[in-house]
């Protein structure tokens, strides 16, 4: 059994997180952490060394859980719900895992919705939580 969380540190990422975390302990499942970004060429800015350490905080007390944990940091272009999708698809996941924030319908339009698309091409079933 898998479960793959969509990561990212905002209170949504990390309510994310935190509820995949608990989802994997209880199923006695593996997860996958995706941090899924647009690559701006740095790859050391300080939100992707913020997301880096507290993925590994998380990674290193579900390890002692013995929980599996893999992270997957990706900057390859690609909108967030492809990585997870995709991830989803490749390790036969049962479960999504992702952080929800009111937009606006304008914010919607310009932007798109990353979760709406989860929400209705993953290939199995999705929990949606709020930060």
């Amino acid at each position: 059994m898998t479960i793959v969380v969509g990561f990212v540190p905002t209170k949504e990422g990390r309510a994310a997180l935190a509820r995949a975390a608990e989802e994997a302990r209880g199923r006695h499942s593996r997860l996958v952490v995706v941090n899924s970004h647009r690559s701006t060429g740095d790859a050391h800015d300080d939100s992707a060394r913020e997301a880096e350490t507290e993925i590994q905080q998380v990674a290193d007390g579900l390890s002692g859980d013995g929980v599996e944990v893999e992270v997957r940091r990706l900057g390859r272009g690609n909108e967030p719900a492809e990585d997870l999708i995709a991830a989803a698809a490749e390790t036969d996941a049962d479960l999504i895992v992702i952080g929800l924030r009111r937009r606006t319908p304008v914010g919607k339009l310009i932007l798109g919705s990353n979760a709406q698309r989860i929400l209705l091409d993953a290939p199995c079933a999705v929990l949606a939580v709020k930060g």
